[in-house]
């Protein structure tokens, strides 16, 4: 007999508890899809969410949808294409291994995220065990019962360093009537200069993206504004666009089928061209940089950091410790007081995003 999901809540609370009484530390884990993000974490004991699966409660008329921390992504947009509904930040899968709780833990969005918003802006509630062994709940179910500060919203993003999270509502939105993906060939400053452009017009863009040469633009919306937009954009129409967004979502896109480090840069979005060697993918308006590079981390950072931009070593076979940008002594305070606050002991994935917490 397969324990029930109060039961299997219980057990992960009774687990938290053992830790503590025992000073060991944990590891969060359910699909592992995401575990070369991050630093490496060595625990006492690892905290498995993965069996605690399964949609809750999903509202159509209400657009909102409410899951455990443990259902892979996969699960929830099905359920979602029945409705015709959707994901509106567009997470990656990762083979069907992520899970809701892994996606809001690293705030992992995909092409969609600069025209649509984050995961954290879909988060309506969710409830989590924290490093006290409390059973927490922040949050409601629709958009009117979110008033004020919402720790909902402070969990994404924080990779299991402040709880577990057990279950979490989610604002989902209507499927598009229509959907079309135009191409240019151009160099990327001119790229650059028309996304920006573009940017300030009320055009139905959904997702853009540049490598070798060439720019793509993703147009969803009504028949009538994807047409008109076209009008505007102009560009060759690519076939098998979903599969092309797709690779990119799920970075299965032949640009990231390679070794060397990958960083994700975060910029303005019309920030000139680093002066960085290696290959460049951009998407989010040129917002978002991939950089694939053997340059040693320090001039990246200090590069990235001159144009007031942010850098995370996303991927990488050598480098562990280093991953995310150093926070300002300020920032850095405040973050080691929440960390106090939510998991006092000090036993939720320590030092997954710095030494400190």
């Amino acid at each position: 007999m397969h324990p029930t999901h109060n039961n299997l809540s219980e057990q992960l609370q009774n687990e938290v508890q053992q830790a503590i009484a025992t000073h060991q530390t944990l590891t969060i884990k359910a699909g592992g899809s995401k575990d070369f993000y991050g630093r490496d974490v060595v625990a006492d004991k690892i905290l498995n969410v993965a069996e605690h699966q399964g949609i809750i409660s999903y509202e159509p008329t209400e657009l909102v949808i409410k899951a455990r921390a443990g259902t892979p992504i996969k699960a929830i947009q099905q359920a979602l294409v029945e409705h015709k509904q959707m994901l509106a930040f567009e997470p990656p899968g990762y083979n069907g291994k992520a899970t809701l709780g892994g996606t809001l833990a690293s705030n992992f969005s995909g092409p969609r995220r600069a025209y649509s918003g984050a995961a954290r802006d879909y988060v309506l509630g969710s409830s989590i065990i924290n490093g006290k062994a409390e059973r927490l709940s922040f949050g409601g179910e629709v958009m009117k019962n979110v008033a004020g500060y919402d720790a909902s919203r402070l969990m994404t993003g924080a990779l299991g360093t402040l709880g577990a999270l057990l279950d979490a509502s989610i604002k989902v939105v209507p499927m598009p009537e229509a959907e079309l993906t135009l191409t240019h060939e151009t160099t990327i400053d001119t790229a650059l200069l028309k996304l920006h452009q573009w940017s300030q017009l009320p055009l139905p863009i959904s997702a853009s993206c540049f490598y070798q040469g060439r720019l793509y633009i993703r147009l969803s919306g009504t028949e009538n504004g994807i047409n008109s937009a076209r009008q505007t954009i102009g560009g060759e129409l690519l076939n098998s666009a979903a599969n092309f967004w797709q690779s990119i979502t799920e970075q299965t896109h032949p640009f990231f089928q390679h070794k060397p480090a990958l960083w994700r840069l975060s910029l303005a979005s019309n920030t000139p061209v680093l002066d960085i060697e290696g290959d460049t993918l951009y998407e989010w308006g040129g917002a978002l940089r991939w950089l694939k590079s053997d340059v040693p981390l320090q001039r990246i950072r200090a590069n990235s950091y001159l144009k007031k931009g942010h850098s995370t070593l996303f991927r990488s076979t050598g480098i562990r410790d280093q991953i995310f940008q150093p926070m300002p002594a300020p920032l850095l305070k405040l973050h080691q007081r929440l960390k106090q606050a939510f998991d006092p002991q000090g036993i939720f994935n320590i030092g997954r995003m710095y030494p400190d917490f």
